[in-house]
């Protein structure tokens, strides 16, 4: 458990994409049954560029991170979001991110992007590095099936 408070700490990794919408919601059921403190954590960074270009229109990536971040709790929960959930903006690649912010977490939550068929059992690149690498337990939460 987390050290600072003995309150339990869920991270889940927010992508906008439906396997993290289904990831916030997994991730809520656990923490409502372990009284637990839900961080709903999504990334950004700026697009790698050749030394001596200047890229034109890199900006702002950090305010649309933040509205899909608010989009995706949205979602997952609609216009009531738990109090117990925090949401948290961070700037880096998702894969060095969630690995750093496992370290403080109780387990870690991510979704899996499908395929579908033989290359729906592969992991994302994101997804394999947390299972990996990450400092705790990692739950990978698999796109909900259309039906």
């Amino acid at each position: 458990m987390n050290e600072a408070k003995d309150v339990p700490t869920i991270i889940v990794g927010v992508d906008g994409s439906e396997a993290s919408v289904e990831a916030l919601k997994q991730g809520q059921g656990l923490a409502d049954k372990l009284d637990a403190h839900l961080v709903a954590l999504a990334c950004w960074d700026y697009p790698p560029v050749y030394d001596g270009y200047v890229a034109m229109g890199i900006n702002d990536f950090d305010v649309r991170a933040g509205e899909i971040l608010q989009e995706t709790v949205a979602k997952a929960f609609g216009t009531e979001t738990p109090p117990n959930v925090e949401t948290k903006l961070v700037q880096g690649h998702p894969r060095h991110t969630l690995i750093d912010a496992s370290r403080d977490a109780d387990m870690l939550v991510v979704g899996r992007r499908g395929h579908g068929g033989f290359g729906g059992l592969l992991l994302g690149s994101v997804s394999s590095a947390c299972v990996a690498h990450a400092h705790c337990p990692v739950l990978v939460v698999h796109t909900p099936e259309k039906r």
